[in-house]
């Protein structure tokens, strides 16, 4: 394998190794002290309810419900803009751009009539081209196999495109969030491809955007070499996006968007910031991780129908004995739902109808199978405050495979939607002028003087 910039040299190996495990005795912390301060790791209480950092309109989760004065689990709800999301979905199912739809919903407060919606629109699809200097100057050279990154490298330099880059008014960061809320289909296809042309040695197929098509339409014939996709594929792709498009002021990119934005930094930096949260597999990448383990499961479960067999495998993931070792089933819990996701609820019915359409039932019936047993297992083999789910991520990744989307762009579809709602928790920051986001950290080390080098061992 060729020698990269960040390789070490050979006879640099060894003291590079010692400088690792200075690092990793230097920074252990006494797990104990977590708990004699009572720190809120991971901004949570020991309940697993989160800790109050702020306030939105924007949108609401609950998992819960109270009865005298008792919290108790409940069937999970999520409003954007005041709305149940089930009401949505149901109301948007006939329509070819529920997203845009969804997007004005959380840019603006409220519903848009149908010339609001198709003025917005037409803003925002007049804004989705990419000059072909940008093209070819930013997205066509040293392109990343990791969709994400490329994406963070081209919002960056799309600052240097703009000549208010750091005008942070209302009404400028509103134009700069549907500029890139109608760029990044754009920017993350192109990027796709550039890794398959340069990196993979495949053929260059770059789309025009099409005014005329949604953005899920316009995101499909780009991304497929045949340009062609299903009514059926269009409309599960326009509500996976509207499912994925917002979830509260408190998940790990949207928090990260209020962090930064606290800072007084310029919009694109803001978005980067979310886009770097978004990759993580404990975020974003989670459907790629529920993905891989499905396969590792299909690989290793010869009878997809028997129970014990499936019951086997999952108790090795739980024991770290299988797959990434990890001891986690990607795809089940959450922080917030208890009972259940309402966005795994939708999106699963509509797993089903393309699976039917696919020839993949049995899959989707394995599927069923394993979220059945997994909630079981996990309750049995672990202390557990709550009941424990199935989430959004346990069936994206199959319903994006069956959609022939590149598991490269598994995350970079997340971020596409996700901008929405990253672009509504700004614009809500910026509008209330909150004091910058600073939590506090203490301290656990110990003071000591300044060493003399002679006197050092």
């Amino acid at each position: 394998m060729a020698r990269t910039m960040m390789d070490l040299k050979p006879e640099m190996e060894g003291l590079f190794q010692e400088l690792v495990e200075e690092n990793m005795s230097s920074s252990v912390i006494d797990q104990n002290l977590y708990i004699e301060y009572d720190v809120k790791r991971g901004l949570r209480d020991s309940n697993g309810a989160g800790v109050l950092t702020g306030l939105t309109e924007i949108s609401d989760v609950t998992g819960y419900k109270f009865e005298d004065g008792v919290k108790v689990p409940d069937y999970g709800h999520l409003y954007y803009q005041g709305i149940d999301v089930n009401n949505l979905v149901d109301g948007l199912k006939e329509r070819k751009n529920a997203f845009e739809e969804t997007t004005y919903l959380l840019l603006f407060g409220s519903l848009p009539t149908e010339k609001q919606l198709d003025e917005f629109s037409a803003v925002l699809h007049n804004q989705m081209d990419l000059s072909k200097k940008f093209t070819r100057d930013v997205i066509m050279k040293a392109p990343s196999s990791n969709i994400m990154n490329a994406l963070q490298r081209c919002i960056l330099t799309l600052y240097s495109y703009d000549s208010k880059a750091e005008d942070i008014t209302a009404p400028n960061v509103l134009l700069q969030s549907i500029n890139l809320i109608a760029k990044m289909p754009v920017i993350a296809a192109y990027a796709y491809w550039a890794d398959q042309n340069i990196n993979k040695d495949k053929s260059l197929i770059l789309r025009n955007p099409d005014p005329n098509k949604s953005i899920a339409e316009n995101f499909l014939a780009m991304i497929r070499s045949s340009g062609e996709y299903t009514d059926l594929e269009a409309r599960i792709l326009d509500l996976a996006l509207v499912l994925h498009a917002e979830h509260g002021g408190g998940n790990n990119s949207t928090f990260t968007n209020h962090v930064v934005t606290s800072s007084g930094t310029d919009t694109y930096s803001a978005i980067a910031a979310s886009l770097s949260s978004l990759k993580g597999p404990r975020h974003g990448g989670a459907n790629i991780k529920a993905r891989a383990m499905f396969l590792d499961l299909m690989e290793n479960v010869k009878d997809w129908k028997d129970d014990d067999m499936i019951a086997d495998y999952l108790k090795k993931l739980l024991g770290k004995e299988a797959f990434d070792h990890s001891g986690l089933i990607y795809g089940l819990g959450h922080a917030i739902y208890t009972l259940s996701d309402p966005r795994e609820v939708i999106l699963k019915q509509y797993s089903k109808a393309l699976a039917e359409e696919k020839g993949r039932i049995e899959e989707f019936n394995l599927y069923e199978n394993v979220e059945r047993i997994a909630k079981k297992l996990i309750t049995e083999n672990r202390r557990t405050f709550k009941p424990v789910c199935a989430n959004v991520d346990y069936y994206s990744g199959f319903v994006y495979e069956m959609l022939n989307i590149p598991v490269s762009m598994f995350t970079p579809l997340f971020a596409i939607s996700r901008i929405s709602g990253w672009s509504a928790h700004r614009l809500e920051e910026i509008v209330n002028n909150g004091k910058i986001i600073r939590p506090a950290y203490k301290y656990v080390g110990h003071h000591t003087g300044y060493i003399p080098m002679e006197d050092r061992k």
